[in-house]
């Protein structure tokens, strides 16, 4: 379950550098990437993957 906040990666575009949960409603998780800005994606669709530090 991916909770605001948490940092991922979306293995499908790589170039868009880590991201930033910012919500999760519904399946469609805002995301805001360091270098594609924010982005909402179907959860159903998109495996994103969290970074652990």
């Amino acid at each position: 379950m991916l909770e605001p906040g948490m940092l991922v990666t979306n293995p499908d575009a790589p170039d868009w550098g880590t991201g930033q949960v910012q919500s999760n409603i519904n399946g469609r998780i805002t995301v805001n990437f360091r270098e594609a800005g924010k982005v909402v994606l179907d959860g159903g669709r998109v495996m994103l993957i969290p970074v652990v530090e």
